[in-house]
Order: structure tokens, then sequence, then C-alpha cells
């Protein structure tokens, strides 16, 4: 639907204020500019009857709540930021705009803090940061709203009817930021639907957090609409975590800025290593599935990379145009070559048995071959048959678990508070079966089921691949 907005009556005022450089006149479909807000879950959607308290930050000694400290239903964050105000183009600026409402406090809430019971639960692979998000989440339900009923689920999804939670403190928590990992432990796969809800029910837990990744939240979207089938009070709120940065909507998940500062230490060791020996290559394997995000900022951050290979852009070895003829021309004017490659990419160039093609992990997902060894292989076989009287030498590195091990950095423990507090003020305000991140740069409620359907891959199209293309000069790879 359309809404009335100050930001449209801006924009209009902007351009109309600059008419004149366009011959005087005002470009129609301005006219037309309009804002649609998504709908988020609320639990009032199906218990009509809730009863609603003044939020406790109102006589708090942390705050000193002004008329503008509380959000209302008319705070909204804009997904699309960046418009074509010619027309000339297809362009969203000719479409109603997405909005979604912003994270933070709202002055009424749905829970008295007394009767909440929450749950805090983590799922998937290792990620920087997951023990801040879970010390962020029990500190704020502790100081700022009074809960005391807090427990984290061990052993991800199936901790719900597998074992006993265990109770948390802030002061049982205070140091889980510095450490690496996750302390309530984290499993793949033990997804049983009718098990967790029932967990949840029987140990009458009314709030529950949900760390993961892209299949965790689907998961979280079929208990959210089991809860909702059951009519049960209860919120569910995702936090999403991916190290490998393949959330879509969101600006960036956590843990992704600490994982490219640690992957430069395997590149500097990688070019120390290339660089030392005659015709060396150092090649170092990062994360990324389906995505190359943390192998592309990496190659940007470091600039001693001269080849990045990811899941997004085909690569081949042989012939014109391919990797083994760019890297015997670096080598030739360098003495040496480093190459960042993510896990994903050149997947479908791997030999593999009937057996490799179908095997999946406990996720449900296909598991993927060691590229980085495979490539090791095929740059050996190449050098001993294009040079067979030269020395040659590859060094491999893969620090995957080192890198996604660590601690958060500062700016990512940053990052994890602010997404444990707004996920806590979503909760508290009613908001259910949503999300909370940064959209351009603005915390902001996005419902859980577009969030596990939405993919964050590198466009190859945009100036960021182009930036490590005029930093490595590598070839394109496409086979005209």
């Amino acid at each position: 639907m359309e809404v009335a907005s100050t930001e449209t009556a801006n924009l209009n005022t902007a351009v109309d204020d600059g008419r004149a450089e366009e011959g005087g006149r005002r470009p129609q479909h301005l006219d037309r500019l309009s804002f649609s807000p998504v709908q988020l879950p609320h639990l009032a959607d199906y218990l009509p009857n809730l009863q609603t308290i003044t939020n406790p930050l109102e006589n708090s000694q942390f705050y000193h709540p002004s008329d503008e400290f509380y959000l209302s239903s008319s705070d909204v964050i804009l997904r699309q930021t960046v418009l074509d105000l010619s027309g000339n183009f297809h362009s969203p600026s000719t479409s109603p705009h997405l909005s979604y409402p912003r994270a933070g406090p709202r002055k009424l809430i749905f829970f008295d803090p007394s009767h909440v019971r929450a749950a805090i639960v983590t799922c998937g692979g290792l990620c920087p940061g997951m023990n801040t998000v879970i010390r962020e989440l029990v500190v704020g339900l502790w100081e700022l709203y009074g809960v005391r009923e807090i427990y984290g689920v061990k052993a991800g999804y199936r901790g719900f009817y597998s074992g006993e939670p265990v109770r948390l403190n802030p002061k049982l928590v205070h140091n889980w930021h510095k450490m690496g990992g996750t302390v309530l432990e984290t499993s793949r796969g033990g997804f049983d639907l009718d098990k967790i809800v029932n967990g949840i029910q029987d140990r009458g837990f009314n709030q529950v957090y949900i760390i993961g990744g892209d299949g965790t939240m689907r998961g979280a979207v079929t208990i959210f609409n089991e809860i909702c089938h059951r009519k049960l009070n209860v919120a569910v709120a995702g936090i999403p975590k991916t190290v490998d940065n393949d959330i879509g909507i969101i600006d960036k998940s956590f843990g992704f800025q600490t994982a490219v500062e640690m992957a430069q230490q395997p590149i500097n060791a990688a070019h120390v290593e290339a660089e030392s020996a005659v015709n060396g290559i150092g090649l170092v394997k990062l994360m990324g599935r389906s995505t190359g995000h943390i192998a592309l900022h990496a190659t940007l951050s470091s600039r001693d990379v001269d080849c990045c290979l990811i899941p997004e852009n085909e690569f081949y070895l042989e012939g014109k145009g391919g990797l083994f003829e760019f890297l015997d021309a670096r080598l030739k004017e360098n003495g040496h070559a480093v190459l960042v490659v993510a896990e994903g990419a050149g997947q479908d160039m791997i030999p593999r048995t009937d057996a490799q093609k179908e095997e999946r992990d406990e996720s449900g997902n296909p598991v993927f071959l060691d590229v980085g060894g495979w490539l090791k292989s095929e740059l050996k076989k190449w050098w001993a048959r294009d040079h067979p009287d030269e020395l040659f030498t590859v060094k491999y590195i893969d620090p995957t678990y080192m890198i996604r091990a660590v601690p958060a950095n500062a700016t990512d423990n940053l990052y994890c508070t602010l997404l444990a507090h707004s996920a806590i003020h979503g909760v508290m305000a009613g908001y259910t079966g949503f999300v909370c991140g940064p959209i351009n740069g603005n915390y902001a409620y996005i419902p859980v089921k577009e969030v596990a359907l939405a993919k964050n891959e590198v466009n190859t199209r945009d100036h960021k691949w182009a930036w490590v293309r005029s930093v490595t000069n590598q070839p394109d790879f496409g086979r005209s």
C-alpha cells in the first residue's frame, strides 16, 4: 500500500529545486513515488487479547527516555536508497519502495519481564561473535528489562528435546565475548519440528532467540509457523550468523569482518612462501561455499594476491585465457604468485564418484571436495608437463577452522551487541518471526521467511569485482 511520507515530500522538493537543470520540467514518475511497508508478524495477530505494559526502560537507571527515544510503526528503514531519478531506465525508483520497521525499544511491551522464560540456541557451524551475541542477549534481558529466567539450549536444535537447558546470568557469561566458538555448543541437523516445539512448550519458554545461518533461519520459519498454528504465546527472533556473509537483505552478517581480518595471516604466509622459492606459488583456500565474499574482501585488503577464484565466477585451467596461461606469465614476470580460492569455487571441475555426488552433510548440503588440494595437484601436473626441467613449488594453506574459531574483533563485537539488543527490543514489543539486522547502515526488523529465502551473492558485474580484477590483473575466464 502507499503511505504518505515526509521523505517523499523532501525528495520532491529537492528535485523541484533542481528542475531547471532538467529543462524546467519535473519527471512525472516522481509523482508516483511511494513506500510499501513490510508487515512484521506480531503475537497480537493470533492472540488478540494480549495485555500491554509500559516499557521498564522508562524507569531504567541507564536511560533518560525522551519523546524520540521510543519508536513507533511510522519509524521505518528503506531497503532501496539508491534511486535513478531520470526515469530513462527501468528502476526500482519507479516502483513502491519496501520499508522495514526500525529496530529499537517501543513504549508499550507485550511481556511482563517477571514472567519471561527466554531460550537462546546456537546452530550450524562456528562463527566469530557467537559468544558475544549470547552474552549480550543475557545482559540485555537481565539489565535492561529485568528478566531473570534465561536459558541456554545446548547442541543446536536437538537440544530442545535431548538435554536440559543451562541457566544463564550476567556473571556466568561475563567473559564469553573473549572466547571463540560457542559455549552453548552447536550442531548440524537434529531438526525434528514436533519435538522442538513440544520442548519449547513443555519447558514454558515464551521467548526463543535463534542464532544461525540460512539453514537455521529456514528452520526458524517452520518453528514460527508451528507456534502460530498452536497459538502459543511464544515470540521467535532470529539472529543471522554466517561467516560467509551469504545471507541476503542485511548489509552483512556478524563475524565476516573478523574472518576477512584473520584471512590476512595465511595470505601473508603464502606470499612469503611463494616469494622465497623459485617459481613459487602460494595457494590459500578460504571459506565460502556458495559465495566468495571472504575471498574477495581478503584479496582487496591484502593486495599481494595475484588471482582470486570464487563460486560466482567460473574459471578454467587450460587454453587461451585460462588459469595456467595467466600463472605462467605471472611467474615469468615476478618469479612467484599468490592464489586465493573460495571453498565452493570449481566444484563442478573436480572429478568425483557417483557416491560423492550424492553425499550430503547433516544439514542437507552437498559435501564439497577440497578444491585447494585438487588445484595443488593440477598445478603440479601442469608444470611437470610444460616445464619439466624447471624448479616449481606450491605451498597450500587451509586456514578454515582457524578463521572461524577465533573471537570476534572489536567491530564485530559492537555489531553483535547491537544485534542482540535489537532482537530483545523487538521481542518485548511483541514482534515474532523476525530477524534483526542492518539495512543501509540502520537496524531493522525483517520477516524471517524473507531472510531465509534471500541470498547475498557476489555480483561479478559490479564495481567491487572490477576492483579485484584491477588489483590482480587476472583474466575474466570468459570463453567468447
